[in-house]
C-alpha cells in the first residue's frame, strides 16, 4: 500500500474558495444593465419634469411676461401671485363641489364592488359567470355611447341637483372595475376561511363582515385610487349633466378658465396645478400600496 504524500495531507483542497470567472462576467453585465436602466429612468424623468417646470415657472409670471415665448424657460423677472389668486377665486367653489361628488361616489362604488366580488367568487350561484361577464361588459362601453339613454333616464328620475346626478353616474359606472378588482382579490382568499365561518354558523353577510372585509384593505386602496382619479378627472358627464353654475366641478371650471375671452397663462397654469393637487396627494399617501394591492389577487394561494 503506497504512502500518501505529506503535502496532500497538509494542503486540503477547498473547492469553494475560488470564484469562477463566469460569475465576475455576470456581475459586470448586471452592473451595465442596471446603469442603463438608471440612464433611461433619468431621461424619462427629464421628459416628465420639463413640462412641470414650465407650468410652475409660468404660473408665477405676470401676464405680459408670460406672452414672451422666448422667455418661457426663464425664471420670472418679477415674481407674482396674481395668477394664483385669480385661479383660486375661480376654482375654490368647484373644488368643494368636486369633493362632494367624488367622496360619496368612491365609497358607494367600492362597497358595491366589494359585495359583488365576494358573492361572485366565494358565494357562487348558478349563472354567476354570466352575471360577471355582463357586469364587465359595462367597462367597455364608452361614455359617448350612453349619453342619450342616460339623459332619458335622468330626466325620468327628475333629479334636480347636478351633484346628485354625478354621484349616481360615477357610482354606477365604477361598479364594473371595482367588481373585477375585488373578485380577483377574493379568489386568492383561502377556501378554509370561508368554510370555517360556515361551520361556525355564519351567513353570507356575517362572513363578509367578520372574515372577508378585514383582509380587503389592499383592494380597497387600489379601488380608492382608481375611482378617485377617474371621478375627479371626469369632464364629459360633468359638462352634460351638471348645468348649474353653483354646482360646477373643477374640470369644467378649469376649462372655463382656459377658454375665456382674455385668457391669462399664469392663471391657467396655476389652475392646472391647483386642480391636480388632490390626486397628487392621494397618490403620495397611498401610491406605495397600489401595486401591492393589484398584485395581491394575481396569484392564488
Amino acid at each position: 500500500m503506497s504512502a500518501v504524500p505529506a503535502t496532500d495531507l497538509l494542503d486540503p483542497i477547498d473547492h469553494g474558495s475560488s470564484t469562477p470567472a463566469p460569475v465576475k462576467t455576470g456581475k459586470k453585465r448586471f452592473g451595465l444593465g442596471r446603469t442603463g436602466q438608471y440612464v433611461l429612468l433619468f431621461l424619462f424623468l427629464i421628459v416628465i419634469l420639463v413640462p412641470v417646470y414650465v407650468l410652475l415657472v409660468t404660473s408665477f409670471k405676470t401676464d405680459g411676461e408670460s406672452l414672451q415665448l422666448t422667455r418661457a424657460w426663464n425664471l420670472p423677472q418679477h415674481w407674482s401671485l396674481d395668477g394664483w389668486k385669480h385661479a383660486w377665486d375661480m376654482l375654490s367653489r368647484p373644488l368643494l363641489n368636486t369633493f362632494l361628488v367624488v367622496i360619496p361616489a368612491v365609497i358607494i362604488s367600492s362597497v358595491l364592488g366589494s359585495l359583488n366580488g365576494f358573492v361572485l367568487s366565494r358565494w357562487r350561484f348558478r349563472g354567476a359567470n354570466l352575471v360577471f361577464t355582463l357586469i364587465l361588459f359595462g367597462m367597455f362601453i364608452p361614455y359617448q355611447a350612453v349619453i342619450v339613454p342616460l339623459t332619458q333616464l335622468l330626466n325620468s328620475l327628475d333629479l334636480k341637483s347636478g351633484i346628485i346626478k354625478l354621484i349616481l353616474l360615477h357610482s354606477v359606472y365604477g361598479i364594473p372595475i371595482t367588481t373585477l378588482i375585488f373578485r380577483n382579490y377574493y379568489e386568492s382568499v383561502p377556501h378554509e376561511l370561508i368554510e370555517a365561518s360556515r361551520i361556525d354558523g355564519a351567513g353570507m353577510m356575517r362572513t363578509y363582515w367578520s372574515v372577508v372585509l378585514p383582509i380587503s384593505i389592499p383592494s380597497f386602496v387600489v379601488v380608492l385610487i382608481w375611482q378617485f382619479t377617474s371621478a375627479w378627472n371626469d369632464f364629459l358627464f360633468a359638462l352634460f349633466y351638471n348645468t348649474s353654475k353653483d354646482s360646477t366641478v373643477v374640470t369644467v371650471a378649469l376649462n372655463n378658465l382656459a377658454s375665456s375671452q382674455n385668457p391669462s397663462y399664469p392663471s391657467n397654469m396655476a389652475g392646472a396645478v391647483i386642480a391636480s393637487i388632490p390626486t397628487l396627494v392621494v397618490y403620495i399617501l397611498l401610491g406605495k400600496y397600489f401595486v401591492g394591492g393589484l398584485m395581491s389577487g394575481s396569484v392564488k394561494g
